[in-house]
């Protein structure tokens, strides 16, 4: 059996995701400064003392991108995996069963996915408060959307292949007829639409807190620090770049690993 040989880019991109959960996981050990502790004068510029800089009100900005990318990460990751666990299930489920029950939940998908989906997250954040609890919440229920269609659409054209009406005739437990016959094989997929979502999600996200609409101070994320430095550019202060460009890169990386792994699975050229 050959060894899979994988292109530069996908290397790079697999280094590149690994070092954001690297920072992501120990941050409380490798940011120099507290989250929130004023270390200098606002608007430094990038030095020895502090790579990148100082924000408006003298914060050090390499903390607060650790920091931010620790709950830009884990958000957007919990996020995703409730999204995942959640819309995969029912949608299993009502493209196995059938009837009333997949009736009601693809009626609800489908007026979920007709709203705009910054426009839904704004109003609910409105009425409800914002916390990262809710902003997982919402953003959670807007994913998971995409994986009941996909789960359903797999579970709908599997349900009639002879595998699993022979587990029918054997008298097998709709469970157990999902979970052995079903999902694995149709996870390729699934954890393909997995990886295009976590990048949907940290955009969202992101999204969210420049509008003032995500995490609240003292938390901050990326979105949150592009809102604080964004002043910061007519002065000639790259402040709010930094975290751009984290997650320009941290999308395309995802994206990167997520196009070889579908390309493979569906007999395209890994490039």
């Amino acid at each position: 059996m050959s060894a899979v040989k994988l292109p530069l880019s996908v290397i790079l991109s697999l280094l590149t995701i690994g070092v954001c959960l690297l920072v992501t996981l120990t941050a409380p050990f490798i940011a120099p400064h507290g989250v929130n502790e004023i270390v200098g004068p606002g608007w430094e510029p990038p030095s020895a003392s502090h790579l990148f800089g100082t924000d408006m009100i003298g914060r050090d900005l390499l903390s607060r991108f650790i920091w931010g990318a620790r709950v830009t990460v884990l958000t957007a990751a919990a996020a995703v995996l409730i999204a995942f666990v959640a819309g995969t299930g029912f949608g299993l489920l009502a493209g196995l069963r059938k009837g009333w029950l997949d009736m009601v939940l693809s009626r609800f998908v489908d007026l979920v996915m007709a709203m705009p989906t910054l426009i839904l997250a704004m109003v609910l954040l409105t009425i409800l408060p914002r916390s990262v609890f809710f902003i997982v919440a919402i953003i959670a229920l807007v994913e998971a959307t995409r994986f009941f269609r996909l789960a359903r659409l797999i579970a709908a054209d599997t349900a009639a292949l002879d595998y699993v009406e022979a587990a029918y005739l054997r008298g097998e437990k709709t469970s157990w007829i999902i979970l052995r016959e079903i999902l694995p094989n149709g996870m390729a997929p699934l954890l393909a639409e997995l990886g295009l979502r976590f990048v949907f999600s940290v955009l969202f996200l992101s999204t969210l807190s420049f509008l003032g609409l995500g995490v609240q101070p003292p938390v901050t994320d990326w979105g949150s620090l592009i809102k604080e430095n964004k002043d910061g550019l007519l002065f000639g202060v790259t402040a709010a770049l930094v975290p751009g460009a984290a997650i320009a890169v941290l999308a395309i990386a995802v994206s990167s690993v997520v196009d070889w792994v579908s390309a493979g699975r569906d007999g395209g050229p890994k490039t």
